[in-house]
């Protein structure tokens, strides 16, 4: 048994097939995780940003909302094409992500001026994230710009 301790005949040619065989395997398996993590990281850049346009949104409906200068219609809003880069017209690269915006008149004989926002937005290859929010006016919201410059602050 002693012998076989002392042994420094090095490795032979089986060993090393084996540890480069094995080190293959790990390399393609690591290689393998690539695509997914991409498409993870992906679809986690697109529900970051449809979050902060779904919030940008709830909260600008609110605010005019809440002023009693402004009007409210219920119904179905035009939908709203907005790009990622933030610009008008799609830059190269832009994703588009469309906001559809639907108000819908919440008010009863007892509670007057009630109103339901609900929020959706969705980009090309899914159905989007969406959500909604109960609305009354507050005469603490009141804009003077809402009020005395034709409306500028109700848009």
């Amino acid at each position: 048994m002693l012998r076989s301790l002392c042994n420094k005949k090095g490795m032979g040619m089986i060993e090393v097939l084996i540890a480069l065989f094995m080190t293959v395997v790990a390399v393609l398996g690591v290689f393998s995780l690539v695509s997914p993590a991409w498409r993870t990281s992906t679809r986690s850049d697109y529900l970051g940003r449809a979050s902060g346009i779904l919030y940008e949104e709830l909260i600008r409906q609110e605010a005019r909302i809440m002023n009693p200068c402004c009007s409210v219609t219920a119904g179905t809003l035009p939908a709203v094409a907005v790009n990622t880069s933030g610009q008008t017209t799609a830059q190269a690269g832009d994703v588009q992500f469309n906001v559809n915006t639907t108000i819908t008149d919440l008010s009863t004989a007892t509670s007057p001026n009630f109103w339901g926002v609900t929020v959706r937005v969705t980009w090309p290859g899914h159905t989007g994230i969406s959500e909604s929010l109960v609305v009354s006016r507050q005469d603490g919201f009141t804009s003077t710009l809402g009020c005395a410059l034709g409306g500028t602050a109700c848009q």
